[in-house]
């Protein structure tokens, strides 16, 4: 049977989402949980992957398997073997042609910045922070202009392995409440390092090192060279996969999770 996992984790402490030899990822702790459950090896294929320190408040993922087990087990049992800083948070069985990857509509992330002279002892590792006064009214301009369909090659690291730069960002906001500015981003797919080389490029725009344009310029440039370094992945969050009505998942198959900070957001 092919059963779907939710899952939640914090990136710190972990080398990234896909296995390594040296078995310090996120993949391999959830394998390595769930085959203890079935009793068998099970390989897990996740939404999408995320970078060492980045989070997830609503990851899916899927395994085959032969063992036959009820629901509460791929949740309640996975997580007894699994570090505190990741949990299972669902479990449906699913039709075999589910794919966790290639059945996704669309992905959202959210990056949370902290923006004020001092960084957060308590949140270290959990958001972004910049210490300089942003100017958002100006980042959410520069933010609308990479909505639509666009060639995001000023924005891929060099070591991204997909086809094409070709993405559609269905959203892309800025918005602030207090101290905190929150980054919203959905698109069908992401390319290596794409959001978190937007966020910097739109903080560029935020301390006034560019007017919101440049971020046009950017694109039709389509040169890596020419845009900010890749901001840092604290602040990062897989937020969100939405899949079709068909598979049955949770919220209709638009699986939005909030975050627990910063409150209200």
């Amino acid at each position: 049977m092919r059963i779907a996992l939710g899952l939640e984790y914090c990136g710190t402490g972990f080398e990234g989402w896909q296995r390594q030899t040296h078995g310090r990822t996120l993949q391999d702790a959830l394998e390595a949980a769930a085959s203890q459950i079935a009793d068998e090896r099970v390989d897990v294929v996740c939404a999408g992957r995320t970078d060492t320190g980045v989070h997830a408040s609503a990851q899916v993922l899927h395994f085959d398997t032969s063992a036959r087990r009820p629901l509460s087990a791929w949740v309640r049992g996975v997580n007894a073997h699994l570090p505190d800083g990741i949990a299972v948070t669902w479990s449906r069985e699913v039709d075999e042609r589910f794919h966790a990857r290639f059945s996704a509509k669309s992905r959202c992330y959210r990056y949370v910045l902290l923006n004020r002279p001092v960084r957060s002892a308590l949140l270290n590792g959990r958001v972004g922070w910049y210490h300089a006064q942003l100017d958002v009214d100006a980042m959410a301009q520069a933010a609308s202009l990479l909505e639509g369909v666009h060639d995001f090659s000023a924005f891929r690291a060099s070591e991204c392995q997909a086809h094409t730069p070709i993405r559609d960002l269905k959203v892309a906001q800025v918005r602030r409440q207090g101290e905190w500015i929150v980054f919203d981003f959905e698109a069908n797919a992401f390319l290596h390092h794409m959001i978190r080389n937007l966020v910097g490029a739109l903080v560029y725009v935020g301390n006034g090192k560019h007017p919101a344009e440049w971020i046009g310029d950017l694109l039709d440039l389509c040169d890596r060279r020419l845009s900010p370094p890749t901001f840092s992945p604290h602040g990062l969050y897989l937020a969100g996969v939405e899949y079709p009505d068909q598979w049955n998942l949770p919220g209709g198959g638009r699986i939005i999770a909030p975050l627990f900070l910063p409150a209200g957001l």
